[in-house]
């Protein structure tokens, strides 16, 4: 059996590079998430907070480029790592939601 490797997360959009494309012509932004929520661990409520960098290709790309900062979205997608030699990871975005309560 395959690893499975889904994340879906809401937060905030802090951070959003201008929209690019790839050599072969596909669209691509870089941007970040802030995400604040009560989560239950170990049978207690915590607080927990954290910035996640990501990236979006094609319909995701131009959907976040026309983004304001601050919007609420919901984020679906999978970790990889930044690049071939780094540890870090970075959330591919496969699918983008905005809150209809951004646009109030």
């Amino acid at each position: 059996m395959e690893p499975d490797n889904r994340v879906e997360i809401t937060g905030r959009l802090v951070e959003l590079d201008p929209l690019r494309h790839t050599p072969g012509g596909v669209a691509v932004v870089r941007f970040t998430i802030s995400h604040e929520s009560t989560q239950v661990e170990a049978e207690t409520p915590r607080k927990v907070g954290c910035e996640i960098d990501a990236v979006a290709f094609d319909r995701e790309a131009r959907l976040l480029a026309s983004a304001n900062l601050g919007m609420q979205l919901s984020v679906r997608g999978f970790f990889d790592r930044k690049s071939k030699n780094s540890r870090q990871l970075l959330l591919h975005a496969t699918q983008i939601e905005f809150s209809k309560t951004s646009f109030a």
